[in-house]
């Protein structure tokens, strides 16, 4: 055995050792470098997928800024071409052969519905403070205030009032909501319109039922009294008279009306400078002092009694816009 296994083998073994040893590490170096190879490969294509996604990135970044121009030229195309139509069919309104014309047609529900959606779309826009307000010779504003003016003077028309009271209720209470959205000052145009056609459809009791029962009604005349614009105080009083003198309705509202409403405004508006605003304000104190008086159990004054019938066409309240 000592012969056999001598230094000479034992060296032989450890070289064959270290040989395997290196034959393993010159393996695995091999396979790290395939793998790195791999990975570079991989990054590689991963990057100019990346370079090609940036690339088709900005050409739809550039496509989505063009159609923006184009919708946002359809839009003012579309809006001036909407108030231009809206306002031939506002003076076309005037006539009321052509409302009836327009009953007659049978598509007038679903232009009142476009007409409500477009007027709270706008007045809502108009309170959002982020977004930027409208001039009052906008397209948009000219838009709204011919839709408003032609519902106007559908309910100047006994046959277009009797439709707004019995299928335009959704209209009715959007306009009543709107005119308590919209800031004292703005667009008082616009704010009068809606009055004169809530004004002209209480002239059919369907429609003053329904306004009166709205529980926002008092709240919203407070609100518009506030109003700088002298127009819009005289038809909120207006409106206001319209609700006063109708014996079924004020007995049912004199609680509310005698614990929230702002007679001092009242009073402050009979010294306006407007000779027709002071006159109304004072024919309103008149006519709330005889109400009050007959829900104490009293009786109304002559002035109440000769209240005008509903749809007399002496009325100012009907007259076509």
């Amino acid at each position: 055995m000592p012969k056999v296994i001598n230094s000479d083998l034992i060296d032989t073994i450890h070289e064959e050792r270290s040989l395997d040893a290196f034959q393993e590490l010159c393996d695995r170096e091999q396979q790290e470098r395939e793998n790195c190879l791999h990975i570079q490969t991989r990054l590689d294509a991963a990057l100019n997928e990346c370079q090609n996604e940036k690339q088709e990135k900005l050409v739809l970044k550039q496509q989505l800024w063009e159609c923006r121009g184009q919708l946002q030229q359809q839009k003012d195309f579309c809006t001036e071409l909407g108030a231009s139509c809206c306002t031939l069919l506002w003076s076309a309104s005037q006539k009321e052969e052509a409302i009836r014309d327009i009953l007659a047609n049978g598509k007038l529900e679903d232009f009142l519905s476009i007409a409500g959606q477009t007027l709270e779309t706008f007045i809502k826009l108009l309170v959002d403070e982020a977004k930027p307000q409208q001039s009052d010779n906008s397209h948009e504003h000219n838009f709204v205030l011919a839709l408003a003016g032609v519902v106007t003077n559908i309910a100047a028309v006994s046959c277009g009032r009797d439709f707004l009271s019995s299928s335009a209720h959704i209209l009715l209470g959007t306009m009543l909501q709107l005119l308590g959205l919209m800031k004292p000052g703005v667009f008082p145009k616009l704010k009068v319109l809606m009055l004169m056609a809530l004004y002209n459809t209480t002239i059919n009791v369907n429609g003053l039922k329904f306004i009166s029962e709205r529980p926002e009604l008092l709240p919203l005349m407070c609100h518009l009294l506030e109003d700088p614009d002298p127009e819009v105080c005289l038809q909120s009083l207006r409106l206001l008279q319209s609700l006063i003198l109708e014996r079924e309705i004020m007995p049912g509202m004199a609680t509310d009306f005698r614990r929230s409403f702002p007679l001092s405004r009242i009073n402050h508006l009979v010294s306006s400078c407007h000779p027709t605003l002071k006159q109304t304000a004072q024919e309103t104190l008149e006519d709330l002092a005889a109400v009050s008086k007959l829900c104490s159990g009293g009786t109304m004054t002559s002035k109440v009694e000769l209240q005008p019938q509903l749809d007399n066409n002496s009325n100012t309240r009907n007259i076509l816009y």
